[in-house]
């Protein structure tokens, strides 16, 4: 019904940048909220960033300042732009789509690998 398409990954020295893209698509009616998570090997699953319907954002400790997350809402596309990264930000990113009415969903991309060299 919804198709996340996760884009932007990759090897990065550090102190570098990344941009991520997570595109929503198919049957939606209404996005709730669009988030990044990571997951680095060994630990559990963190959310990293997370953009409502209206604008407001959330970030983790460890990020702020650093990545910002945005959102166009006529693409049904969040970004998340990764500044400075750290080799501590190495991880595999997912998408996260919660969905309104009528499906009232979570949806997850398969993940894009984030690999921050010292």
């Amino acid at each position: 019904q919804v198709q996340l398409a996760e884009s932007g990954g990759g090897l990065v020295q550090a102190g570098g940048s990344l941009r991520l893209s997570c595109a929503a698509s198919g049957f939606i009616r209404s996005i709730n909220s669009m988030g990044w998570y990571r997951q680095a090997p060994g630990k559990q699953r963190e959310l990293v960033a997370r953009i409502i319907s209206g604008g407001s954002t959330n970030y983790a400790d460890s990020i702020k300042g650093r990545f910002t997350i945005s959102r166009d809402n006529a693409k049904n596309t969040a970004y998340l732009q990764m500044n400075s990264l750290k080799p501590e930000d190495t991880a595999v990113y997912y998408c996260k789509v919660e969905t309104g009415f009528p499906l009232w969903e979570d949806y997850w991309g398969k993940g894009t690998q984030v690999t921050v060299s010292s």
